[in-house]
Parts: structure tokens; C-alpha cells; sequence
């Protein structure tokens, strides 16, 4: 009886990595060619600031052909800077990132 247990454990292994071998694997991010600029609205706080500037390269990303919103998280992004300039009136941010979806 053991043995034949091993040998459906066996069998159930081999047919599930032959299947697995028949998916193609996806091989990392596909990412756009440039990197996309996005000034934010002046804000209070930096926090709010930083989600002004976040929103608006999304937006960006969105309307331009070819990327769309697959390519619209910023999480996703590549070679990404976050910029924040502070002064009396407020703070403005500035998110730079290369678009990517997975």
C-alpha cells in the first residue's frame, strides 16, 4: 500500500511540472522608454503635497498612448525621485519615475 501512494505522489508530481513547464514564465517588468515628470499643487503639508504630485504623474501616465493605466502605480515605477521643496507658502513636490507594469 506504501508503495503505491509513492508512486500516485510521483505521478501527481511529474504531471504537475509538466504542466508548470507548458506556462510561459514572465520575465520581470516591461517598463516605458522615458521617464515621466510631475510637478504637484502646493500644499500645507508635505504628506498632502507628496499625494498631489503622486496623483498627477499617474495622470500623466494614464493619457499617454501606449502606456496607459497598467503602467499608472507608482509602486511599479523605476529609477524613481521624490522631490519636496518647503517654504513659507508651502511645500510642492516633484515625482520622477520611469513607468512599468508587471
Amino acid at each position: 500500500m506504501a508503495k503505491s501512494m509513492i508512486g500516485k505522489s510521483l505521478g501527481v508530481s511529474v504531471l504537475l511540472a509538466a504542466l508548470l513547464a507548458s506556462y510561459p514564465v514572465q520575465a520581470g517588468n516591461t517598463c516605458s522608454e522615458t521617464s515621466i515628470v510631475a510637478r504637484g499643487e502646493q500644499a500645507r503639508y508635505v504628506w498632502l503635497a507628496k499625494v498631489k504630485a503622486r496623483a498627477l504623474w499617474r495622470r500623466k501616465v494614464r493619457s499617454i498612448p501606449g502606456l496607459g493605466p497598467d503602467y499608472a502605480r507608482w509602486a511599479r515605477a523605476q529609477n524613481t525621485e521624490e522631490r519636496c521643496l518647503s517654504g513659507g507658502a508651502g511645500t510642492v513636490c516633484i515625482f520622477t519615475g520611469t513607468p512599468c507594469r508587471s
